[in-house]
């Protein structure tokens, strides 16, 4: 049972504009810097939800208020999204939060501002064009088909780590063309090793300056940070000795390397003087290789987990996502692994998978700081403001999304896309930064539910509902424990 959402009318009095010194006009919002209210229930380190959700129920779809000095503005309206990341985005670079993952991520495609954001887009197309999304349908079912195998009737799993285990098998077989071997084992071990220190990275005062420095946190992640470099850099440079033989393969008709990371080291764009092709350095292709196996494991696998969740709470439409499936796929003796020529035909299975986003949106905020002045409807904002926007607090939002708590996969239908702005639903961002493997995200995502789904039904085994946990992606705090049940 879910509880209906709390009203989102602010009494007048709370929606009269605070307005700093200068030539500004700002939003509604909250009288004085938040860490004076340090102890309302809505302040809480580590999570920033119940600050968004206050800050939309007492003053609507926008709102400011300042952090040790900085203004920070808070938008939930989806005409003023599309300001920030469509029309005036080159009055934006990327906020704080997300520049200090450079510590880990470098100047890979999440964190890195134009003009190097621009070039290695360029440069890293190719790899996510939809033919050569398309040629990794048959090993995304194979790594499902394979977990299929290795459940058994009545079986007791974290349905999050399951996940987890999947979505990592996908992105070892077409970003690394291998299995989940030690190496692989090893990125993601370091990878969560970091991950666990997300807030600890995020919130120490320029931690970039300090990373030599003998601090306990910050020792855990040097050595983290060394050992995961290490690996990714041998198998770049494995991958660069062997790529020139798989040219001469190629040339002779022979099957080539067809794994994202190939591609990246295969990948240039033509110089603007059009005298020079350039590619990425070894250093620029582990930040691609990081960036793109923290977005492609973390953020699917926990889309799944949730979708997962979702339908053990919804039979009736657990029951409609079976009958495409059989409809689709055949049943009994006839029944088959889904391929390439079926994807269009999983329509109701993408609708379940995009409601899911929306309820549980894996990436569930992104932000952006003004390098100039600003103009939001009425408002004028100063160079150097933060602002936030949140797919979880847009995707509950009664006025675009009515009974919003609701599961329903036909809010996804093409007629019912069509009737909301574009910026109500934006589960991979927007603009000219939107993620470039979006396509593939969704692949991954309605062939693993297509393929498990055929064979089984799982069960939540909890006694509540699972308590979210707001990191870098949104995970279900704790395991989440699901029965294995044969359809």
């Amino acid at each position: 049972m879910t509880t209906p959402p709390p009203t989102l009318e602010a009494p007048p009095e709370a929606r009269t504009p605070v307005t700093p010194p200068g030539d500004w006009s700002m939003p509604p919002g909250l009288k004085r810097s938040l860490q004076f209210y340090a102890f309302k229930p809505w302040v809480k380190l580590g999570s920033p939800i119940l600050l968004f959700e206050y800050l939309r129920k007492t003053y609507g779809n926008i709102a400011w208020y300042r952090f040790l000095g900085t203004p920070i503005v808070f938008v939930n309206d989806p005409d003023y999204i599309r300001e920030i990341l469509v029309t005036q985005s080159a009055s934006f670079v990327k906020e704080r939060t997300v520049r200090r993952m450079k510590v880990l991520l470098g100047e890979g495609l999440i964190t890195s501002d134009d003009p190097i954001h621009m070039r290695q887009r360029k440069i890293a197309a190719p790899a996510f064009h939809r033919q050569r999304i398309a040629a990794y349908g048959d090993q995304i079912v194979a790594c499902a088909a394979h977990q299929s195998e290795t459940w058994h009737p009545g079986e007791h799993i974290d349905i999050a780590a399951a996940s987890m285990q999947l979505s990592l098998e996908i992105v070892a077989r077409t970003l690394f063309n291998t299995d989940v071997t030690a190496d692989i084992r090893s990125i993601n071990d370091e990878v969560n090793t970091i991950m666990g220190l997300y807030n600890f990275i995020v919130s120490f005062p320029r931690i970039e300056s300090v990373l030599h420095l003998p601090i306990p946190g910050i020792m855990k992640f040097r050595r983290s940070k060394a050992r995961l470099d290490a690996v990714v850099d041998r198998l770049i440079r494995e991958s660069r000795t062997n790529l020139e033989a798989h040219r001469e393969a190629a040339a002779r008709g022979e099957p080539g390397r067809g794994d994202l990371l190939s591609m990246l080291l295969s990948s240039y764009y033509e110089s603007e003087d059009a005298t020079q092709q350039i590619g990425m350095s070894d250093e620029q292709v582990r930040d691609e290789v990081l960036t793109i196996f923290l977005a492609g494991y973390e953020t699917v696998a926990n889309g799944l987990t949730w979708t997962w969740y979702l339908l053990s709470q919804n039979p009736d439409i657990e029951a409609k996502l079976h009958a495409e499936l059989d409809a689709v796929l055949g049943t009994g003796t006839q029944q088959r692994l889904p391929t390439l020529a079926d994807y269009p035909a999983l329509r109701y299975t993408e609708q379940i998978f995009a409601e899911s986003m929306r309820l549980y949106p894996p990436a569930w905020a992104m932000g952006r700081m003004s390098s100039k002045p600003i103009t939001l409807g009425p408002y004028r904002i100063p160079p150097g403001a933060h602002f936030f926007f949140s797919q979880y607090i847009m995707g509950r939002d009664p006025q675009y999304f009515p009974d919003p708590l609701r599961f329903d996969p036909d809010r996804f239908t093409p007629e019912n896309k069509a009737s909301r702005p574009k910026f109500t639903y934006f589960p991979f961002g927007g603009g000219s930064r939107q993620c470039i493997g979006e396509s593939f995200a969704w692949m991954e995502g309605v062939f693993s539910i297509a393929t498990l789904a055929q064979r089984w039904r799982l069960s939540y085994l909890g006694a509540t509902p699972p308590t979210v946990q707001a990191k870098i992606t949104l995970r279900p705090r704790g395991p989440l424990m699901m029965q294995l049940n044969p359809r």
